[in-house]
């Protein structure tokens, strides 16, 4: 039975603040709780001044029982703001934990749900910072609802009980956090504005790294390396002296924030003392005034993190709320489930047409011609291609592509034991995972691991090959059990034994299945039931690769690697 807990609901997309809300009301029994022991904290910061200024006078009046009453209620109200304190910061870290779940599980729903679409739209680095350091900041700025509108009312209070030993000194006071405000409001426009250029070009060199280091191995062996690491260096530059000048503007707001309160408290001190001194106010008064002014740092610290965290939650709530309201390039409208029996595929963009099993290449000169057809047969872009006489974009988007699998290099491989790797959004099984890297020829991958399938890979599986990666890939999808399985250049970067081992198995294991490979290897070809040859401007055509071998020039030039001469002489001989 699946746990409730794990919905983090659908979030309000119509604004940051309307986002920012909707964590709060998600879970408004928990911040009103650490809200109320907030504000409950910062009222009492209030009392140990006043009762240490009773303390005092009783020493002065020599009234013993009022200096151990005093003393005992200082004690006790200390112990009593300990545990407020431990109580409200329980309470908010657990909201900003909420918080911070909450906004990984919808942007993780919300990239799952998009899947190529976002790809398209925006950049692999740009999710990588938003999934980190913008939902870091996003998750923090909850505590303006607690310990933030809680400084507001502290500061308040002081302000208050200053009121009652001198209207003057509570006039200073309250005249602080306005033109602190005033102050500080043309930096945060200006702090918003550069953060967003930061954070675009975070997004930049963040996926220019992913990109060299997966093709670090490639770049080692054409001598590309120094390029790349050039080009890294100068984007590194920029993004420094884009850091540089966040950092300027920050410091200001940091030295803002220190000095503005720093003379309130000296006008407030310096005031006191002449008052002190001049008998308007009491020994002990003084001594109150001088223990609300060091209180007034609890109230000030929560107030500008309050004005800090407002100041960066726009940026990174804006870039979150992009990826949130994309809305996929595929409708969802199909309502017909897939069917239960086998039909042929057929793009009319292409006008090919697919057998219902079987083993089928795809053979063309233009890479990017299979894949767009591979594309619209999984669903990926919109089209008409039809399974049978079922249009694809009648049946329901979940079921194609559970049904139709396409499968590149470049597909993902996530962090966790190999099993699970495999196993993907099946449950894993030891027998169906081992049926798959066979097929594969990936077994002695496994067998190679310190742990066998229970080995962790890290990221995108870097500590393996480029074949064994490319082998991993493989058995996912063919453990996935599709109906159609589309796969580009699957043999890529193994050797020859290898790849004729995996044609073999391939074609023995989905026999039943449609298996579509786009691929121009020799190898591969011979075991392919059908081959189709793509070409430009012309009708494709169908055959064995033996035929085409035999019949067409031009498949064979591009399947043989020959050269126009080699072709010419062969055809003359014919």
């Amino acid at each position: 039975m699946r746990d409730n807990r794990d919905d983090p609901g659908d979030p309000d997309t119509g604004g940051h603040w309307r986002y920012l809300w909707w964590l709060v009301t998600c879970q408004w029994r928990r911040v009103l709780v650490g809200a109320v022991l907030a504000c409950a904290y910062m009222v009492l910061l209030t009392v140990p001044p006043q009762l240490l200024a009773r303390a005092i006078d009783g020493v002065r009046d020599r009234d013993s029982a009022a200096v151990i009453g005093f003393a005992g209620a200082l004690l006790g109200t200390g112990a009593l703001l300990a545990v407020v304190s431990v109580l409200q910061y329980r309470a908010m870290t657990l909201a900003c934990a909420d918080a911070y779940r909450r906004t990984v599980r919808v942007l993780t729903r919300a990239v799952t749900r998009l899947g190529p679409t976002l790809h398209r739209r925006i950049g692999a680095g740009e999710i990588v910072v938003i999934g980190s350091t913008d939902v870091e900041q996003i998750t923090r700025t909850i505590m303006i609802v607690g310990p933030g509108a809680a400084g507001i009312l502290g500061y308040c209070a002081v302000a208050v009980a200053l009121l009652c030993i001198s209207p003057a000194l509570a006039a200073v006071v309250l005249l602080g956090v306005p033109v602190l405000m005033v102050v500080m409001k043309p930096l945060l426009g200006r702090l918003r504005r550069t953060e967003d250029s930061y954070r675009a070009q975070q997004g930049e060199l963040t996926a220019m790294v992913g990109d060299i280091v997966t093709g670090l191995r490639v770049l080692c062996g054409i001598g590309g390396k120094e390029v790349f690491a050039d080009r890294y260096r100068t984007r590194s530059a920029t993004l420094r002296e884009e850091g540089y000048r966040v950092a300027a503007v920050t410091s200001w707001i940091g030295a803002v924030a220190l000095a503005l309160p720093t003379v309130f408290v000296a006008v407030v001190i310096w005031s006191a003392a002449r008052m002190a001194a001049s008998g308007q106010i009491g020994l002990g008064e003084m001594v109150a005034v001088y223990g609300y002014v060091a209180t007034l740092s609890v109230p000030v610290s929560a107030i500008l993190h309050g004005i800090d965290d407002i100041g960066r939650y726009p940026v990174s709530a804006r870039r979150l709320l992009a990826v949130l309201t994309l809305r996929d390039d595929i409708a969802d409208t199909g309502t017909r489930h897939w069917p239960e029996e086998s039909w042929e595929l057929y793009d009319p963009v292409a006008d090919l047409r697919l057998p219902a099993s079987g083993m089928v290449a795809v053979v063309t000169a233009n890479r990017a011609d299979v894949i767009a057809v591979f594309e619209r047969f999984a669903r990926f872009t919109d089209s008409a291609a039809r399974y049978g006489p079922n249009p694809l974009r009648e049946i329901r988007l979940e079921e194609v592509r559970r049904h139709i699998v396409l499968v590149d290099n470049d597909a993902y491989l996530f962090v966790g034991p190999l099993r699970e790797i495999i196993a993907g959004a099946t449950e894993p099984d030891d027998a169906r995972v081992l049926g798959a890297l066979r097929v594969a020829a990936a077994e002695d991958v496994a067998a190679g691991l310190p742990d066998g399938l229970s080995t962790v890979l890290p990221d995108r599986a870097t500590t393996l090959s480029g074949g064994q990666r490319q082998r991993l890939r493989l058995a996912r999808a063919i453990c996935a059990e599709p109906d159609v399985l589309l796969l580009v250049d699957p043999t890529s970067a193994v050797d020859a034994h290898t790849e004729a081992l995996v044609a073999a198995r391939i074609h023995a294991a989905r026999s039943r299945r449609t298996t579509v490979i786009a691929t121009t290897s020799p190898t591969v070809l011979e075991r392919c039931d059908m081959v189709v040859h793509l070409r430009d401007d012309a009708p494709a055509v169908v055959g064995t690769h033996r035929e085409l071998i035999r019949d067409r020039p031009d498949y064979r030039a591009l399947v043989l690697r020959e050269t126009a001469r080699d072709a010419i002489e062969r055809e003359a001989a014919r």
